[in-house]
This record gives C-alpha cells, sequence and structure tokens, in this order.
C-alpha cells in the first residue's frame, strides 16, 4: 500500500508519482535522481546544462527565452579575452567569425603582427570550442581537424617536392593530398558556419537567448 508524501517545502499532499509540489512548485525529487530540478528532463552523466529547459546544473541559470542582439566587432573582442581561458559554454556564429577577422588583421601588423598572434592563440582556441559546443560538437575537432591538416598537407607538400625529380606516382600521392587537404578545410568551415543548435543542449543555454544571469539588453 503506498505511503501518502508530504511537500517538504510547503506541506501540501503530493500525488502518486509527482516530482514537484502543485501548491509551491518545489522539486520532491532528489538531488541524485538524475533529472533536471527545474523541468524534470533527463541528464547526460556529463552534462553541464539541462537539454531541456538550459539550466546550469551548477549555478541554476536558467534560459528565459528571449532573443538577444547579435554580437559586434567590438563586443567579440571583449568576449574573446574576457573568456581567455574558457573552453566551456556556447558561442555564435558572430562571436567566433568577428574574433577570427580581429586575430587575421592583427596579423598584418608590421613587426609585432606574430607575437600578437601568440598572445591570442588561447583565447582562439577556447572561442572555437565554444563555437563547435553551439552546433552540438566536443571542443576536442579541434585537435582532429589539426592533426588531419598536417598530415593531408604535409603529404601534399613532400611528395609533390619529391615527386617533381623522382617520380610520377608520388605527384599522384600529393593530388590526393592536395584534395583531401581542400575536403578537410571545406567540411571544417562548414561547421564553423552552421547556424548553432535551437535553445539550450548539454554544453550549455542557446547564446542567442537571455538567462537569468544574462538579462535582455535592448
Amino acid at each position: 500500500m503506498a505511503v501518502a508524501q508530504n511537500c517538504g517545502n510547503c506541506g501540501a499532499a503530493l500525488g502518486m508519482g509527482a516530482s514537484f509540489c502543485r501548491d509551491c512548485g518545489a522539486s520532491v525529487r532528489s538531488v541524485n535522481d538524475g533529472k533536471c530540478r527545474t523541468c524534470g528532463s533527463e541528464i547526460q552523466d556529463d552534462a553541464q546544462f539541462c537539454g531541456g529547459c538550459g539550466t546550469n546544473l551548477i549555478s541554476g541559470e536558467t534560459s528565459i527565452g528571449t532573443e538577444l542582439p547579435m554580437v559586434g566587432f567590438g563586443e567579440a573582442i571583449s568576449r574573446g579575452f574576457n573568456n581567455y581561458f574558457t573552453f566551456s559554454g556556447r558561442a555564435t556564429r558572430a562571436e567566433y567569425w568577428w574574433w577570427y577577422l580581429f586575430t587575421t588583421l592583427v596579423q598584418m601588423i608590421p613587426f609585432i603582427g606574430g607575437l600578437i598572434v601568440l598572445g591570442v592563440l588561447i583565447p582562439s582556441l577556447s572561442v572555437t570550442s565554444r563555437r563547435l559546443h553551439d552546433i552540438g560538437k566536443s571542443g576536442w575537432w579541434q585537435l582532429v581537424m589539426f592533426l588531419g591538416s598536417m598530415v593531408t598537407w604535409g603529404t601534399f607538400v613532400i611528395a609533390l617536392i619529391v615527386g617533381l625529380r623522382t617520380s610520377l606516382v608520388l605527384l599522384w600521392i600529393a593530388l590526393v593530398g592536395l584534395v583531401a587537404g581542400l575536403t578537410l578545410a571545406a567540411w571544417w568551415i562548414r561547421w564553423l558556419v552552421r547556424q548553432g543548435e535551437t535553445g539550450p543542449n548539454k554544453y550549455g543555454p542557446d547564446p542567442r537567448q537571455a538567462t537569468s544571469q544574462q538579462p535582455y539588453k535592448p
């Protein structure tokens, strides 16, 4: 025979199998039951955010569904430096590509451009991680891209140089390396220009929507 339960917050009677109190809205489930305490959605083991409502499972921050204005050039640079070591969360296409434009421009500064690029290397990696998170991909895909590029373009250059002197077969290998390198680059760009997932995902709330800690600013 089932035993009646009462809400620990307000004392109201709870229905059978209830997850929330109908009177006060308090969660009545165990904090370790694998569900979001805001909306009741199942939580993946490695998730930092609820995939149903976008609640930060650590801080309790949640999405309020108001669309934010697009990030501009100056704001993208500010976010890049403010989130220098932040590899979690999500970044929109605008935030990523404005930052990419900024880093491209600083490389053109005579004499010191190379040194500045070294200074923005870490935030470039972090904003790319957040951009990948926005489309539901792990930031570790950067490593896959780097290693793949090293192999394909390295094969192209070495086979081309040696093949021009010794072997037609190596020239064919160089061609394969070239095609593979271009294909890999196109695949990577396609990811980075893709619209982010609508609503929250396991990496965080939608960066295009305001949250309880990020109010809408018209």
